[in-house]
């Protein structure tokens, strides 16, 4: 999703590029080109994350053991700000669900092996759920033996009032897919108050420890959807409505002893916890104690120094720009870095380049390699050739517009385009956020398209309103900053959202204005397709697809670069979340 929702680090283009550089994939050869002038990058060549659908014997707990990892210790974090919401049905933020993976279990999750590579493995479920009607009927049979913190079952009932109560009307925050779905409508809370009338969805039966959920359009990868945080169950016996979000009741392998807020939480394990049904997380130490208030400088600082209870500790945030080259010479072995899911492109609007060969020429003259390097260099990304990233099912490498040849951009050639078309001179709005490195940035495309033959109009926007202002349908906008991050790993929450003709809306997420029939089309098709395998070759199809179209300009694949202290073993990234797997780390003796 937009990073303006989904991943509040990026939020806006100033977070980006005020030096935040965004999982376990290899990132191709990310210490080239680190100027701002042409050579190779193997950005598009990065081995792609490898994510499959599990079998029930994959479900099976307990995840695998972490070679020479030991139960034990506290870890610390180093937090500028506080948890927006640890209420389940209000996590859509991947920073919220970092810490909610060890409190809120939900019906699948993925099991993330050593080598980056993900299976979509029952969580709570014994599988990743039975599919009928191609997609508009799943059901999930519950595990035995899981537990609440107070010991009592989670029931279907439990999993159930997750996915009811994100009706309700205080819940804002969350993802609405589900909702939708079971709905049939995008006012779904017309069709459905919530639980707490007494009345259940009828779209959604219960049995047993059978959870059966019947959708109004084929959903083949729902299975997938409901590994999100916003449909984890929440216990009907323990729902404080609107106080919940203070105090969760955990089902995972730590709970919350103490949470003050902006100040700090501490997590201790839930002794009711059985590792026996988690295929997915490790928990080796006892307490995760959480600190908040703390600048990015001031937490890397300490990390370097490396001193103390900082020993053990891990950055919540991203490495400054200003400490990157500090803190991969000093402590290169502290360093964790890899590709994030969010992918950085300058959406043009189509709704006003409507001639496909200006869309060409900015394209070709666009100075991918200069505004990098702008921004921290090879750190930022990898040069992305599309909009889908590595890291989601299905992902393949191609260059449409031969930037892995030359990031610099050929103003050149571009002018030749657009003499061809006779639209030499054409007038480009830029519109770009008002702050020192965007203003830079600014300079070295207003260059780079005036060589081309562009006659620029540059325009600066406050960045608190970014997004209120290219999302409006009549912006006066030719060109502007943003980027995408999938809510699951499947090409769906990629192309449906920002290419579907139905999301050109005043405020939609099809920010290019892109009205496509063969879009449209594509996108339908990958959409019901049963077979995931074919619908990944078809989502990748479609990548190249909208990328020909001359919609957006590609930028980075993202990178986060994070430290953690010394006594830390096997701190990584998560795919998913684009931070510290708490559940996978460990204290070393």
């Amino acid at each position: 999703m937009s990073f303006s929702r989904r991943n509040f680090l990026i939020a806006t283009g100033v977070a980006a590029a005020a030096g935040s550089v965004l999982t376990a994939c290899s990132s191709g050869d990310s210490t080239s080109n680190t100027g701002g002038g042409g050579g190779k990058q193997e950005a598009a060549k990065a081995n792609a994350t490898v994510v499959k659908i599990g079998t029930a014997e994959d479900s099976k707990g307990p995840a695998p053991e972490v070679s020479g990892a030991k139960k034990g210790g506290t870890v610390y974090l180093l937090n500028d700000d506080d948890f927006s919401h640890l209420d389940p049905q209000r996590i859509y933020y991947a920073w919220n669900s970092l810490a909610a993976i060890v409190i809120s279990r939900t019906l699948t999750g993925y099991k993330v092996a050593d080598d980056g590579s993900m299976t979509l493995v029952g969580d709570l479920a014994t599988d990743t759920g039975t599919m009928k009607d191609g997609g508009k009927t799943w059901s999930f049979t519950l595990k035995d033996g899981v537990k609440w913190e107070d010991g009592s079952d989670v029931t279907v009932d439990d999993v159930r009032h997750g996915f009811e109560r994100a009706f309700a009307s205080y819940i804002t925050e969350g993802a609405n897919y589900v909702q939708q779905w079971l709905t049939g409508s995008a006012e779904y809370r017309k069709a459905y108050p919530g639980p707490y009338g007494g009345k259940h969805l009828k779209s959604i039966e219960t049995s047993g420890k059978t959870i059966t959920f019947h959708l109004s359009e084929a959903r083949p990868d729902f299975n997938y959807v409901v590994a999100m945080h916003t449909y984890a169950p929440t216990p009907v016996k323990k729902d404080t409505k609107e106080n919940y979000d203070k105090k969760p009741v955990s089902n995972g392998p730590y709970k919350i002893q103490s949470h003050t807020t902006d100040k700090s939480m501490v997590l201790v394990r839930n002794t009711n916890w059985d590792p026996a049904t988690d295929p997915i997380r490790n928990a080796y130490p006892d307490t995760f104690q959480f600190s908040f208030g703390i600048e990015q400088l001031t937490a890397i600082d300490r990390l370097l120094a490396d001193t103390g209870n900082d020993q053990y500790a891990v950055s919540w945030r991203t490495i400054p720009q200003e400490r990157v080259q500090k803190a991969q010479t000093e402590a290169k072995d502290r360093v964790f870095s890899a590709l994030s899911n969010g992918v950085s492109c300058y959406w043009i609007n189509t709704s006003r380049v409507t001639d496909k060969a200006v869309r060409e020429a900015l394209i070709k003259a666009w100075p991918t390699a200069a505004i990098r390097q702008l921004q921290g260099g090879a750190v930022r990304g990898d040069y992305a050739t599309g909009i889908m990233s590595p890291l989601v099912a299905g992902y393949e490498s191609q260059d449409v517009w031969g930037k892995l040849k030359n990031p610099a951009g050929d103003p050149a050639a571009a002018k030749k385009i657009l003499e061809k078309a006779g639209k030499s001179g054409a007038k480009i709005v830029y519109a770009y956020q008002q702050d020192d490195t965007q203003s830079k940035i600014k300079v070295v495309i207003e260059n780079a398209l005036k060589a081309a033959g562009f006659d620029v109009v540059t325009k600066p926007v406050d960045s608190t309103t970014w997004y209120d202002q290219i999302g409006k349908l009549d912006n006066p906008f030719d060109v502007y900053w943003g980027g995408w991050s999938s809510d699951w790993p499947t090409g769906y929450s990629v192309f449906d959202p920002l290419f579907a003709s139905k999301n050109v809306v005043d405020q939609g997420q099809n920010y290019s204005h892109l009205k496509d029939p063969a879009i449209d089309a594509a996108i339908k098709a990958a959409t019901a397709e049963p077979d995931q395998d074919k619908a990944n070759k078809m989502w990748a199809a479609l990548d190249k697809q909208v990328t020909e179209t001359g919609a957006f300009i590609p930028d980075v694949y993202m990178k986060r670069i994070y430290l953690h202290g010394s006594k830390l073993g096997n701190v990584k990234m998560d795919p998913n979340f684009d931070g510290c797997m708490l559940y996978k780390l460990y204290v070393k003796a």
